[in-house]
């Protein structure tokens, strides 16, 4: 049986020789996602803004301002729109009633569908979340203080198993892997909630994953072949690692793709944060973290231990053919 093999034996692609242009289009690309969620900002969901979400899904198509001036008229506060997943699937947020008692917003749900259906025959509400001002702030406290302490954990690990070049490449790629995530969601308004939290957690994971697999191959390769030149050092670990960081890319984003396309409106979010995730942590371990380490001036010749003796190949200076 012929195994499937997505990148072919003896691959040799030159990463780090397009380095600078990397470099050019990170930053390019970094502060273009700042300045987007700068200007547009984040679309927060119930679990960070706090309040009352109703998501209704209509028959045909509504008309928001005619939804808004429904709601609006109930009484129940000022309400908030959002189309999202298809164009008759509409959120519906307001905020959370005076009253603390569970009735109070069971009833002000009642209302509001109430008044919906008798508008809007054929409507129908598949779910509602509530969340209280103080619980949204500490969700955001929380949420950001695990991104940045996963961030940090991380980068500290890989300084102390490696060397203080691979912690601050480290850092950069997953600042770079997070800011891109915060651009797409900014650019798309895609509601932020929790669960993309948990992906952009999901996405340092599987980008710093990937990223080890490399540094440990440069590593190995840095005690192997102390005379070999840096650059084609980085260039021999990628492409050796390159396999298992292609199928491991692919498989992963037919994954996602099923859960994208079968998972429903509630998951598309999170997919599709996982699903740029992939592609940028990808990038960023392959053309910006390796070749940072050049920068930062890694060398081969840092490393003490010896190789052994008996390996004829101990002092190789070039890649393979």
């Amino acid at each position: 049986m012929r195994l499937l093999k997505l990148v072919p034996d003896n691959t040799n692609i030159g990463f780090v020789r397009v380095r600078f242009i990397a470099f050019v289009i990170t930053a390019l690309l970094t502060i273009a996602s700042l300045a987007v969620v700068g200007a547009r900002g984040l679309n927060m969901g119930v679990d960070f803004v706090g309040g009352l979400m109703i998501e209704a899904k209509f028959q045909t198509v509504p008309q928001l301002d005619a939804v808004r001036s429904n709601i609006d008229g109930l009484g129940v506060g000022v309400s908030s729109l959002q189309q999202f997943g298809d164009p008759k699937t509409v959120s519906i947020r307001l905020p959370i009633p005076e009253s603390s008692d569970e009735g109070a917003t069971n009833a002000v749900v009642s209302k509001v569908s109430a008044s919906l259906v008798k508008q809007f025959p054929g409507v129908t509400f598949t779910r509602y979340d509530t969340v209280s001002g103080k619980v949204s702030e500490e969700l955001i406290q929380n949420g950001v203080l695990a991104v940045i302490l996963a961030v940090l954990g991380i980068a500290i690990f890989s300084w102390l198993r490696y060397e203080w070049q691979f912690g601050v490449s480290t850092f950069v790629a997953i600042v770079h892997d997070v800011l891109m995530t915060l651009g797409f969601f900014a650019l798309t308004q895609l509601e932020f909630d929790l669960n993309i939290v948990a992906a952009v957690l999901t996405i340092i994971g599987y980008s710093i994953n990937d990223k080890m697999v490399i540094d440990d191959r440069i590593r190995e390769n840095m005690r192997k072949y102390r005379q070999m030149d840096m650059k084609a050092l980085i260039d021999l670990s990628v492409n050796e690692t390159l396999p298992r960081t292609v199928m491991t890319s692919v498989t992963v984003m037919l994954a996602l793709g099923a859960l994208l396309l079968f998972g429903g409106h509630v998951l598309r979010g999170f997919a599709a944060a996982m699903m740029l995730g992939i592609v940028v942590g990808t990038y960023s371990s392959v053309y910006v973290s390796s070749s940072l380490l050049i920068t930062l001036g890694l060398e081969p010749q840092r490393f003490s231990a010896k190789p052994k003796e008996s390996r004829p190949d101990a002092e190789r200076v070039g890649p393979q053919p």
